[in-house]
């Protein structure tokens, strides 16, 4: 009789498919919960690589992940660092790779006019921790992104640039994600040979009215720049330091509060950085009031002090005197 129940049971399981779960779907009619959000993705154990043409090659619209449903569970604040404001990319499921307490998903965003693989880290209790944005794609036909994580658990971004005498350079940052910290550290840079001796300031046709608005240098690569905003009591900055031939360097742009007459704070949702500007009349200085590491080298701080710059007056043209 147990015999005959047993069979049965076993019968009535490969008719209704027992313990098969249906996996929910991610196009936005279903609900999805965190789990099944991070199992659809497919695991994989590393190395992991992709490139340039990753990004071009056209994906299944069954890996393509609803807005609604991506963000449930990862911050807005992820795709406006990448796309900016009021952006809407596509987003496809890509590969999984899981460590003793986090999982890397790895998603392929796509925008009218940029293209990226995102790292997203979920930890131990699907809890989001953070983003790193491996490959975005440049516009520079001489280069060749290669971007990926190696058997160590570091996160790699390789360019290769072919100059015009036909040799190459190559260029390559190393990231870890550190659970302490709950953000990406970058632990290595290698510069391209030919790398850049002077900065381009993205906010330098901003307006200076402000009276602390104005560019704090100690040299071309060591810049802060600061320019007005349209709300009171905010401004505009953007800072690129590089000291030690390269090995100690960083960069961040943003919008900082004043708390007080002569003191802003920058912070952000989404961003674990908390920066303080101090102003003088001949200076600012800088101090990470929280680690700043997702946007400099792991041994350097943005920490220092930059005396403002003078500007040079253009001379009003001299009067002609009637005779």
């Amino acid at each position: 009789m147990t015999r005959y129940l047993t069979c049965l049971l076993v019968a009535f399981c490969l008719l209704t498919g027992c313990g098969n779960k249906k996996k929910p779907s991610l196009s936005g009619t279903d609900e999805v919960a965190i789990g099944d959000f991070i199992e659809s993705f497919e695991l994989i154990t590393p190395p992991y690589e992709v490139n340039d043409t990753v990004l071009n090659r056209k994906e299944k619209d069954s890996l393509l992940i609803a807005n609604k449903i991506f963000s449930q569970f990862v911050p807005d604040s992820v795709l406006v660092k990448v796309f900016g404001k009021n952006a809407k990319p596509k987003i496809y499921l890509g590969k999984r790779i899981d460590e003793k307490e986090e999982s890397y998903l790895f998603a392929k965003t796509i925008a009218a006019d940029k293209k990226a693989i995102l790292v997203l880290c979920f930890d131990e209790k699907n809890n989001f921790k953070g983003c790193l944005p491996l490959l975005v794609q440049d516009a520079d036909p001489a280069t060749l992104q290669i971007s990926g994580l190696n058997r160590k658990f570091e996160f790699y971004q390789s360019v290769l640039i072919k100059k015009p005498d036909g040799s190459t350079a190559e260029g390559k940052d190393v990231y870890i994600y550190s659970s302490d910290a709950e953000q990406f550290l970058l632990i290595a840079k290698d510069a391209l040979d030919d790398r850049i001796t002077e900065v381009t300031n993205p906010i330098d046709t901003l307006q200076k009215k402000n009276k602390f608005s104005a560019d704090y240098v100690r040299d071309k690569m060591n810049i802060v720049s600061i320019r007005d905003d349209n709300k009171a009591g905010r401004i505009n900055f953007f800072i690129h330091f590089d000291r030690n031939n390269g090995d100690c360097s960083g960069e961040l742009k943003g919008v900082a509060n004043f708390t007080s007459a002569n003191t802003a704070i920058y912070k952000q949702p989404g961003d674990a950085c908390s920066l303080q500007f101090n102003f003088s009349s001949a200076a600012v200085s800088l101090k990470e009031i929280e680690a700043c590491g997702a946007h400099r080298g792991v041994k350097c701080s943005f920490d220092g002090n930059y005396p403002r710059k003078r500007e040079t007056k253009q001379k009003s043209p001299a009067k002609r005197t009637s005779k």
